[in-house]
């Protein structure tokens, strides 16, 4: 009997400590998930805040209006955000932009030190311009338009296509140029938040198209993440919204990811705009290219300058297009330096995502503004893209040429260092709204 009285209570200690060892990890996780949610709710309290301080700043817009009385800009511009690249002081190794470091084309820089009166006292014609790009691309000429940089592309297809009310489909992060000149119409836009690996948000774009939606732009190699939408992604969308003039940006298309210049002229509301920015070198010249079907860029020409376009580079744009040599060379080391610089954050547990484009984004977390300010110190200028939806603590690091790659990789070793940099873990939630589309107007 006694014996069957410590086996029983040795049995009950047992489930007891079994019951206790429970309850400590059910404690445990009901004081994570306390932890999870105040930080939601501080979330949603700044969230409160911004909206209560967007709604001010309306309020004191409309009493401006209401005080003027005279001149004054649509409502659609007096609530536009505005973009302000950081622009000023860049003396050093400009690897901030997705500029080419290197330059144009040599035998560019051979025309520009051959031009003469005649070629800056005549308008520009662009037509010249646009069949030699149709035949580098193996487009007809009525699908090409010469663009001032794809900002005027963008700029264009808005303003041909969107209505008040009409709605733009934006997947971000991206280029904040999209939403800015969407916005400018009058039309609403909706933004589809990319996940915690900041992939294209497929199946949340596809879900978001509505009768409504009129324009979707998709860059694709994107910036500031350097992810890809696949082929068929961006063709499942392009046919899906027939009603929707789609942009698909390929300004990357040099570094990565798959194209869609075989179906223009087969989509009809397709449209692919390229850049003489990146890879070419010639971001000041301002060139680029909207590549759509002939009917649809004959109705985008009756809002387009005829000459905006300038002279100088269309001089210029055979060169370029001729020298693919060069091209090739530039990416053939842009593609090598992106590979080491994506091999050094992996040494040093650095979060990054990996890129299609010429650059590479990562998480610095809390010593973000300190590694941007230290690069700069060493004469390097790197991009903080904190502000970015889904990219707080980021920084994003243009790939040059092999010796510039070199000097990157060195400097910001011992830039880390300096700063007493410590690898920082994202937060489940990443400080990026939920993959659902939010809209704004």
């Amino acid at each position: 009997m006694v014996a069957l009285l410590w086996i029983l209570l040795v049995v009950l200690w047992g489930l007891a400590a079994i019951l206790g060892f429970k309850l400590r990890g059910i404690n445990r996780e009901r004081k994570e998930l306390e932890k999870q949610i105040e930080e939601l709710e501080k979330q949603i309290e700044e969230g409160e805040k911004q909206l209560e301080e967007g709604e001010k700043q309306f309020e004191e817009i409309e009493k401006q209006r209401e005080a003027i009385g005279g001149l004054r800009a649509r409502r659609a511009v007096e609530t536009l955000k505005e973009y302000h690249p950081p622009l000023g002081g860049r003396e050093g190794l400009r690897l901030d932009f997705n500029e080419n470091v290197d330059g144009c084309s040599p035998r560019v820089l051979e025309l520009l030190r051959a031009t003469t009166a005649e070629t800056l006292n005549k308008y520009p014609e662009r037509e010249p311009g646009e069949l030699k790009v149709a035949a580098a691309l193996g487009l007809e000429p009525a699908q090409v338009l010469l663009t001032n940089g794809v900002d005027e592309a963008i700029h264009l297809l808005a303003e041909c296509y969107l209505e008040p009310g009409d709605e733009t489909l934006v997947a971000v992060p991206t280029f904040s140029m999209y939403e800015i000149y969407a916005l400018a119409t009058g039309s609403a836009v909706r933004t589809v938040q990319a996940n915690e690996a900041l992939e294209f948000p497929y199946e949340a774009m596809l879900g978001a198209i509505t009768p409504r939606t009129r324009m979707i732009c998709i860059a694709s190699p994107n910036n500031p993440t350097g992810a890809i939408a696949t082929r068929e992604q961006l063709l499942a969308i392009v046919q899906a919204a027939p009603q929707a003039a789609v942009l698909i940006d390929e300004a990357y298309i040099h570094f990565g990811g798959e194209s869609l210049l075989d179906q223009i002229g087969v989509l009809d509301n397709l449209f692919i705009c390229r850049t003489f920015s990146k890879a070419y070198g010639l971001a000041g010249f301002r060139l680029g290219a909207l590549l759509g079907a002939a009917g649809q860029l004959h109705m985008v020409r009756r809002v387009a300058s005829p000459y905006s376009v300038n002279g100088v580079v269309l001089t210029c744009l055979q060169a370029a297009l001729d020298d693919q040599e060069y091209i090739a060379g530039y990416v053939e080391q842009v593609l090598e330096g992106r590979a080491k610089l994506e091999q050094f954050y992996r040494e040093r547990r650095i979060p990054y995502w990996p890129s299609q484009a010429n650059f590479v984004l990562a998480y610095f977390g809390d010593f973000r503004q300190a590694l941007v300010a230290e690069m700069r110190r060493r004469g390097i200028l790197v991009r903080d893209r904190n502000a970015d939806p889904g990219c707080a603590g980021c920084v994003r690091i243009t790939v040059g040429n092999r010796a510039q790659t070199e000097r990157l990789l060195r400097e910001l070793s011992e830039a880390l260092a300096a700063i007493g940099f410590v690898v920082q873990q994202r937060a489940a939630n990443f400080g990026a709204l939920p993959l659902a589309a939010k809209e704004t107007r």
